[in-house]
Formats: C-alpha cells, sequence, structure tokens
C-alpha cells in the first residue's frame, strides 16, 4: 500500500452505492478505473492481504488517491466507467488487460454470438473485454449486460440443440436466436453492436 495513502480512513468514507472509481499516482495521473455495484465492496478488496496478483499489488502500491463518482445505477456506473477509460486510458487498466489469471467477458465470433465469462489464453474466435478483477464482477456484469442486450449467454452445445425457446427468451433476456423465426437476423446483429462499445472497458 502507498505510504500517502490512508486506505483504512479513505474506506470509512465510501458508500455502498453503485459507482465508479479513479485511482492516481502521486503525481496526480489516474492510473486505473473501475466501476462497482457496490463501491464500498469492491475497494475494500484493494487492500486486503491476499491479492490476486503482482500487478494488482503493484498498482495498490502506487496509490494516492482514489476518486468516487456514485451513480443511480449499474447501467449508468457501467457506462460512465467505459467513457472514463476512454478519457483518460489508464496505465493499469492495460497492464491488467493482458494478465492471464483475470477474468474477461468473451463475445464469440459464431454467426449467433454469445457473451460468457473467460479465463486463460485467447484461442477462441471473438473479442474480449476486460479485464475484471474477479469472476463475481464479470457475473455481475454479464447480468447487467442482459437486461440491456438480450444476446444468447448459453453454451453451444444447448444453442444447436434447442427445438424451444428457454426461460431466459420468456423473461426478455434473450432474443432466441436458436429458434428460427423469433428474430431475425438484422435485430440480433444490431443487438451485438450495441454491447460492443459497452463491454469494451478499454475502449
Amino acid at each position: 500500500m502507498s505510504d500517502v495513502f490512508d486506505a483504512k480512513a479513505f474506506l470509512k468514507t465510501v458508500t455502498s452505492q453503485p459507482g465508479v472509481y479513479r485511482m492516481y499516482d502521486a503525481g496526480g495521473t489516474v492510473i486505473y478505473v473501475g466501476k462497482a455495484k457496490d463501491l464500498k465492496k469492491r475497494l475494500s478488496s484493494y487492500f486486503r492481504s491476499n491479492l490476486a496478483s503482482r500487478k494488482t499489488e503493484a498498482l495498490v502500491a502506487l496509490i494516492a488517491q482514489i476518486d468516487v463518482t456514485v451513480t443511480h445505477t449499474e447501467t449508468e456506473a457501467l457506462l460512465l466507467e467505459h467513457n472514463y477509460i476512454k478519457l483518460y486510458q489508464p496505465r493499469y487498466n492495460v497492464l491488467l488487460r493482458d494478465d492471464k489469471s483475470y477474468p474477461f467477458i468473451f463475445l464469440s465470433g459464431d454467426t449467433h454470438p454469445r457473451l460468457a465469462m473467460h479465463r486463460g489464453a485467447k484461442h477462441a474466435k471473438g473479442e474480449y473485454f476486460g479485464p475484471f478483477p474477479n469472476g463475481y464482477a464479470v457475473r455481475e456484469t454479464l447480468a447487467l449486460l442482459q437486461k440491456i442486450f438480450p444476446i444468447r449467454q448459453c453454451e453451444n452445445s444447448v444453442y444447436r440443440n434447442r427445438s424451444r425457446p428457454c426461460l431466459q427468451y420468456q423473461i426478455g433476456r434473450c432474443l432466441g436466436p436458436c429458434v428460427a423465426g423469433l428474430v431475425s437476423e438484422e435485430e440480433y446483429a444490431q443487438q451485438v453492436e450495441y454491447v460492443r462499445p459497452v463491454s469494451r472497458r478499454q475502449g
């Protein structure tokens, strides 16, 4: 932890609402931007003794200041985070993106792309968005994205063998591309285009 940053005192001031946080080094440069459903819980995770990787430890050691922006919803936090990353191009958003120990959101290259969590080597054809600090953050983001953009998240083996729409279609969380006639190719492709800029944390 940085000698110039009092994490204990800072965390006492942080709300449990959703929002976005910006981490600065001693020179006032934004070194990392992140979002959270619960800001206090997420920011507290950076100051535990068992961090995910040495890169995260290096990030935390440089923190001199953290600014927090509270949002009304998770969706607002997701969009604001994307905009801040585009604006600041933080060093550690890039460095952590290439660390294989971190999970990513994967948008497959299938005819009807699926969204899923991915760890490890990036061999599968498609797009990778992230990284995220842990699997919980990915699942949280996938659930939020599914509410806004009804793109399938099922495995290809399930998708190929469906003859009737599943529960996700019935509750409005998927357009049902597995069943002919439920959604046009154009409509599904449009939803995929919508989800890309929101998912692209490093955009």
